[in-house]
């Protein structure tokens, strides 16, 4: 059955600074914490780094083209913290002018540009003066902030504060498998509340501006669910994962409030880091925090199926893929198991679950706010083979028209999701992983830097054509 998509649905691709840019010191830019991390023994497969990535920063008139060949109607992108105020401190005028040049490329292209103001690359140097465990580093966000305002403020409109801040908080703080690879229960909090304080004041700052802009903030979002139902000790670890996974920024943004219950499983586990953090809350953060949003952005790739004991079968992917269990990114996550259910994995071992998604855009519209939502990322990573100059790539094809059916699933049921973006454009440099995994819809070989549209490509490109799954 064929579904339409409404007329004013926004379908967009995603990518972020460091994983396509390249250019890592070039014209002023200097350090960021994932040029270090990735320079780590052990940190990066095979020792791979950002440094050329996909050269986007050479070729992005050559990748927006590419965008309106597709019929991309938006494109969201990061920009670096590292070439735009470099070590945090003045503001580079070469770095801001990339960031201009590609603004008036997308415009002249008829894609609406969608900015994202930090995807993960802080600047080395402000890592070393504490990162974000340090409350300045709120103060320095707001200044690189409101440097991309006064560039591009007058031609862009929707602006991300944040994206994914779990990442960049409990992955890169407590487990140790981000940048900047710190493993503490202390840092990993701090650094969640300082970030949340960044994304509050700048929307503050950003609205007393311009209040026609549109603002708000992208998490990744999970649907748990306990592998028995019947069993209270698979639902505690269903509820646990919610907690830390969701409703840690769900609720102190859209309810003023971090999740009680999660707090004191913290504290049973490592009490003088939870009275650390609850000294960092100060009066008003909570206000400032909870500013009212324009929009939230979901990022959602598959879901957990969890339970307090151990499954006979334990999925092998997923857990150490996600860094979810090895490492434990979380205290309240000890005694969780994860339990295999029998669905398709993608590459990087992520059960595939579109209808988790509608689930979860009906859930978060439901019980937090009527705020508009975009799924600002989804996507898979597979094996892609190059046969004759083509990729043949019929799984992520599938996930594609899948997870878009999803979506209008959710739109069916009275849910006001506004947008679609793939995640990612082009294959990139995937973190932790290295070149070892490929998202993109391009295929990028990393020799020559040729791109090609892989199958998904072109079946994205004729969802978008058709305006319908």
């Amino acid at each position: 059955m064929t579904r339409s998509l409404p007329d004013d649905f926004l379908f967009g691709a995603a990518t972020a600074a460091y994983q396509i840019e390249g250019a890592a010191f070039e014209e002023g830019r200097t350090a960021s914490i994932w040029d270090a991390f990735a320079r780590v023994p052990g940190a990066v497969i095979a020792g791979d780094n950002g440094d050329v990535a996909c050269d986007h920063y050479h070729r992005y008139a050559d990748d927006v083209a590419l965008m309106k060949d597709l019929g991309i109607q938006s494109y969201r992108f990061s920009t670096s913290w590292s070439r735009v105020r470099p070590d945090g401190g003045d503001v580079n005028a070469a770095g801001v002018d990339f960031y201009s040049r590609l603004v008036d490329e997308l415009l002249d292209a008829e894609i609406l540009p969608w900015l994202t103001l930090y995807h993960w690359d802080m600047p080395q140097a402000l890592e070393e003066r504490g990162g974000w465990t340090s409350r300045d580093t709120v103060d320095r966000f707001v200044e690189y902030a409101l440097t991309m305002h006064d560039a591009l403020g007058d031609r862009v409109d929707i602006w991300t504060t944040l994206n994914e801040p779990w990442c960049s908080s409990f992955l890169s703080y407590t487990a140790g498998a981000h940048a900047p690879g710190r493993q503490s229960v202390h840092d990993g909090l701090l650094a969640s509340h300082h970030l949340l304080l960044a994304h509050g004041r700048t929307i503050s700052e950003l609205r007393a501006r311009d209040p026609e802009l549109d603002l708000g903030i992208t998490l990744n979002l999970t649907v748990a669910e306990p592998a028995d139902p019947s069993d209270a000790a698979d639902r505690d670890a269903a509820r646990r994962i919610d907690g830390q996974f969701n409703r840690w920024f769900l609720d102190p943004i859209l309810r003023g409030s971090f999740p009680q219950d999660i707090v004191e499983d913290i504290r049973r586990v490592d009490a003088p880091a939870v009275d650390a953090f609850v000294a960092a809350v100060r009066p008003g953060d909570l206000d400032t925090i909870s500013q009212p949003l324009d929009f939230l952005g979901v990022n959602y790739y598959h879901g957990e199926f969890v339970g307090g004991r151990p499954a006979e079968t334990a999925p092998a992917g997923d857990q150490a893929a996600t860094g979810r269990a090895v490492g434990s990114p979380f205290p309240s996550h000890e005694g969780i198991h994860w339990h295999e259910r029998g669905l398709e994995r993608t590459g990087m071992g992520w059960e595939v679950q579109p209808e988790g998604l509608t689930r979860l855009l009906t859930r978060v519209a439901d019980e937090y706010s009527a705020v508009p939502l975009f799924v600002t990322e989804n996507g898979a990573a597979y094996d892609d083979e190059v046969v004759d100059g083509s990729i043949d790539d019929a799984e992520r094809a599938a996930y594609v028209r899948a997870h878009v059916a999803a979506v209008a699933d959710a739109i069916d049921q009275g849910v006001d999701v506004r947008g679609y973006f793939y995640w990612s454009l082009l294959d990139n440099f995937e973190w932790a992983w290295g070149y070892d995994k490929r998202f993109g819809i391009v295929h990028v070989d990393y020799e020559t830097q040729t791109r090609t549209v892989k199958r998904s490509g072109a079946e994205y490109a004729g969802i978008i054509a058709d305006r319908a799954v």
